[in-house]
């Protein structure tokens, strides 16, 4: 039997009710953005949902494609690779917090070529250099805040290298 089962717990509650509660807090939570599964999972933690109903409820919401940690992990790297310019490593971290498996992260990440990291690492240093407290700064304060950037957004020092040294010739 895989529906809820009308146990009464300390409470009086049901676990009929749990579960409707359950599937009414992670619907209104999805109404409002994607999320992982394991950040709905947290979520009906907090909201004090019993680990195995939030489990079924989740269960059937990937059954139905609500919850798709693989889809979710490649439309997050789609658009924060090109919104905000991360590079593969500040994705990975980000997917990761997020609670997304290895599986789900590595497939979405081939989504970024060497060439869509290039790219996004010379627009970030061309905004920046546009910047008159950057563009007007000696060459000593330009490497030291480019770099601090593009290492903050996840790029390699080799990365960073290249494109701050073609930007500054």
């Amino acid at each position: 039997m895989d529906g809820p089962r009308e146990r009464e717990g300390d409470d009086g509650q049901t676990e009929a009710d749990d579960e409707m509660r359950a599937r009414s807090i992670i619907l209104r939570r999805l109404d409002r953005a994607p999320a992982s599964r394991a950040q709905l999972v947290a979520l009906a933690a907090r909201k004090d949902i019993p680990a195995e109903i939030a489990a079924r409820v989740l269960d059937r919401f990937e059954e139905v494609g609500l919850v798709d940690d693989s889809e979710y992990a490649a439309m997050l790297v789609r658009t924060r690779h090109r919104e905000r310019q991360l590079a593969k490593r500040a994705l990975r971290v980000e997917l990761q917090r997020k609670g997304i498996r290895e599986a789900d992260i590595g497939p979405a990440l081939a989504q970024v070529s060497e060439a869509d990291e290039l790219a996004a690492a010379r627009a970030v240093v061309a905004k920046k250099l546009r910047q008159p407290s950057t563009a007007n700064a000696r060459r000593e304060v330009q490497l030291r805040r480019l770099f601090g950037l593009l290492g903050r957004k996840g790029f390699s020092s080799q990365i960073a290298y290249r494109v701050v040294n073609e930007a500054l010739q």
